[in-house]
């Protein structure tokens, strides 16, 4: 981006970027000084690496004065008693959800499982009690999604889906910005999201790789980014057409192993992922895979492999905007570049969250830049705290964790956030298959506003 823009006003706009962000740190931290209640009683199923992690042991790090555990889950018996010992706490294990729900009884659920087994414990959950927490995409089909909207409202229970992109600052400031009037309406956006060949990869070696599992990146990666778009339009998908194709992985080479560790092709494939340099994955999974046989570092070549690994959609929102996305799950680098186009300027960002380009280097600010018609384009730097997700995760933990955290920027997601953003890529995936368009009030009883609600 063309660094034009005085000095005078980038002090102007850094300062209160920053302002904001600390009164937002301030104001958490004085409502966790006020807070006298008792402790909230967490379960947990699912104990993989983002269950035991994230939702486990820096839970327990940041948030014990509100939160404690009371069970924990996992089909696999090895690792669910891996994972206590890795979070470092003195709760019950089960191997059985429905007798941990039975004899600690929760008051809130932490779903972590594969994702196509996401509406199970969703409902189960909530029949059983407790409040969900459920990490992203919600579920990965229409049916799944009407099962979990129908407990929901039957059971009074309240869903919660962790959508830690809506946290971190400069998305944060996006949605200020748009809601401000900065380029007055909204007309169009392009949205554009490469997956670099390290992470990108990834998702090739583990259990994403099936359609049954994850539903595809279609679902598993972009609901993340169809929340995004769905937050920032304020408004509802209404119709989605897509292509996708499966082009660098998978069948898409001369030769292929079952895992990493055992293979033959070590010196000669660019993709050799080394898990034994990673003593957490090992204890994890390769040390657990003889209950289940699951290989955590699977080779990117397997034939079985189903989801497409360069995606492509339009998609129309009731309030009349119209979206060019595409996700590349090959790329050199790791970003997204987005553009909103309005009717008096443009937003636009090019983010690049690792492996930057020759001669950028990794900084601890982001970049906006915002045109007005007829204008010069002023530069917005908006600083990057510590933490995953540019400091998203922190904030969206806050928020669950501490009670009356306050959600001015609406970043809180519900039920009918989880399932539009869903939706969406499921709606992607279905047209792919049918090489028609897809409208999203035909998959489930939500029907799309054009305000979002």
């Amino acid at each position: 981006m063309e660094n034009n823009f005085s000095r005078r006003k980038f002090i102007t706009t850094t300062g209160t970027v920053l302002a904001g962000s600390m009164l937002m740190n301030d104001a958490v931290a004085e409502t966790a000084a006020l807070f006298t209640g008792p402790k909230k009683r967490y379960a947990m199923v699912g104990t993989g690496h983002r269950g035991t992690g994230m939702w486990g042991k820096d839970v327990l790090k940041d948030y014990a004065d509100y939160v404690e555990f009371v069970g924990l889950c996992d089909t696999n018996k090895g690792r669910v008693e891996t994972a206590k010992k890795m979070m470092g706490v003195n709760c019950p294990t089960f191997t059985n959800f429905e007798e941990m729900m039975k004899t600690v009884k929760p008051d809130v659920l932490i779903v972590t499982t594969v994702d196509a087994t996401h509406n199970e414990f969703i409902v189960k959950g909530m029949q059983m009690g407790a409040d969900i927490i459920s990490e992203k995409p919600m579920t990965t089909d229409e049916a799944k999604c009407q099962e979990i909207i129908d407990a929901e409202k039957m059971t009074g229970k309240k869903v919660t889906v962790t959508f830690n992109y809506r946290y971190s600052p400069h998305r944060a400031k996006i949605y200020e910005l748009l809601r401000s009037g900065a380029i007055g309406k909204i007309t169009s956006v392009d949205f554009h999201w490469y997956l670099d060949v390290r992470h990108g990869a990834d998702y090739f070696r583990r259990w994403h790789r099936l359609r049954k599992n994850g539903g595809s990146l279609w679902v598993h990666k972009a609901s993340h980014h169809f929340d995004l778009l769905n937050w920032w339009i304020e408004s509802d998908p209404t119709e989605v057409f897509a292509y996708g194709a499966l082009e660098h992985y998978g069948k898409n080479n001369s030769f292929r192993g079952v895992n990493c560790r055992t293979c033959e092709y070590k010196d000669k494939c660019k993709f050799y992922w080394d898990m034994t340099k990673d003593k957490r994955l090992m204890a994890l999974y390769a040390d657990n895979q003889q209950y289940d046989g699951y290989l955590r570092d699977g080779c990117v070549w397997k034939e079985d492999i189903d989801i497409f690994d360069k995606m492509g959609a339009s998609i129309k929102y009731a309030n009349g905007v119209q979206v060019s996305y595409s996700l590349t799950a090959y790329s050199p680098y790791e970003g997204y570049r987005i553009a909103f186009n309005g009717t008096e300027g443009r937003l636009e960002a090019w983010i690049q969250e690792s492996n930057p380009p020759a001669g950028d280097e990794k900084k601890n600010y982001d970049e906006l830049m915002l045109t007005k018609n007829f204008g010069k384009p002023e530069l917005i730097k908006v600083f990057t705290p510590e933490g995953g997700h540019g400091g998203g995760d922190k904030l969206l933990k806050d928020k669950i964790f501490i009670p009356g955290t306050a959600d001015a920027l609406r970043q809180s997601a519900g039920v009918r956030d989880g399932a539009l953003s869903c939706l969406v890529g499921i709606a992607a995936r279905n047209s792919c298959d049918s090489g028609k368009p897809v409208k999203i009030g035909d998959l489930t009883t939500i029907q799309p506003g054009v305000k979002k609600l």
